[in-house]
């Protein structure tokens, strides 16, 4: 592939697809440019009937038939997602399409229940794969020859790719991008498109603060939670927050534990979690310094913390999450 040779990207869409999981990706191959300016990629949308397929967004989208867009040679070939990928799934002409281009293409994806289109093509046999949180498990027992990772934004297993679902199609597109022209293209891209930040694909995707909202409907305990946030480092004990909450303490123990599901200090400890895993991710403080700032007092206490709930130590998360900072 020469630098002026364009990428071709296929997205293959059917009737009700999921529009964000369509124009995420392809805004993102769509801004990618070279240093010089020029396009990276081509990319072409197609379906089994070819002509314009209708969104659950009711836009319609204009395609080729998957038949026509095999007549050259395809790189990626992405298929989206929406709750109407369990019925495309049973699509023999589909199914029949992947299976003949996964041997010839260099990747191939889905984003959200997509992957349910590639389980069934026998793509994600022996690999590991991610959907849509809410699939997660009857992707797994549908196909168990697939190990599903329920928490992952993105999976990566070299040529076969899989996403979450809606926004994190955006995600698995950058990350696509970082293979293609390097880490400073993507986020440059990312900066362009305004996005918060380049996610990785082993962040949760779920974000703790979304959890503990989920959790508190009523939003009774909105402003402790933003306490909490504030004041990570200050004293977050049973008897001090219940004292916002105007509460006595054991009163505010019961009742917490029964709106939220989690004790006091599992959510104390989540919210200090959640900031030391930014600061790792985005500053340059020293381990030390985002125990000390988070609340958790030593890198001991961090270490422990963090194994528990992530499975690795803050030094290798950052070196897998961070902006490059190793120590």
């Amino acid at each position: 592939m020469t630098a002026t040779t364009l990428i071709r990207v296929v997205i293959v869409l059917f009737p009700r697809t999921k529009l964000l999981d369509v124009t995420g990706p392809l805004q993102v191959f769509n801004d990618a440019k070279r240093a010089n300016g020029s396009a990276v990629y081509e990319i072409t949308l197609a379906s089994e009937h070819g002509g314009p397929v209708e969104t659950d967004a009711g836009v319609p989208l204009p395609s080729i038939t998957l038949a026509e867009a095999a007549t050259r040679p395809i790189d990626t070939l992405l298929v989206s997602g929406g709750r109407s990928a369990l019925d495309a799934a049973g699509s023999a002409v589909l199914l029949d399409l992947l299976r003949d281009q996964s041997g010839k293409v260099r990747r191939v994806g889905s984003i959200c229940l997509g992957a349910f289109i590639l389980a069934a093509a026998g793509l994600l046999d022996g690999c590991e794969a991610t959907t849509h949180w809410e699939y997660a498990d009857r992707l797994g027992a549908a196909h168990p020859a697939t190990t599903v990772k329920p928490d992952a934004i993105f999976v990566s297993n070299g040529r076969i790719w899989t996403s979450a679902g809606v926004s994190t199609g955006i995600d698995m597109a950058l990350a696509m991008v970082e293979e293609d022209l390097g880490r400073k293209a993507a986020l440059d891209l990312a900066r362009d498109l305004v996005l918060y930040l380049k996610r990785p694909g082993g962040q949760s995707q779920f974000s703790g603060e979304l959890q503990r909202q989920s959790r508190d409907a009523a939003g009774r305990f909105e402003h402790l939670h933003a306490h909490m946030r504030k004041h990570a480092a200050g004293d977050l004990s049973v008897s001090e927050l219940a004292r916002i909450m105007a509460m006595s303490p054991r009163h505010f123990a019961r009742v917490y534990v029964q709106e939220t599901g989690v004790s006091p200090a599992k959510a104390v400890e989540a919210v200090r979690l959640d900031l030391a895993r930014d600061l790792l991710e985005e500053s340059e403080l020293g381990i030390q310094q985002v125990a000390v700032r988070t609340g958790f007092g030593d890198d001991e206490r961090l270490r422990r913390a963090f194994l528990r709930r992530y499975g690795v130590a803050p030094g290798e998360y950052r070196t897998r999450f961070g902006n490059g900072r190793t120590g």
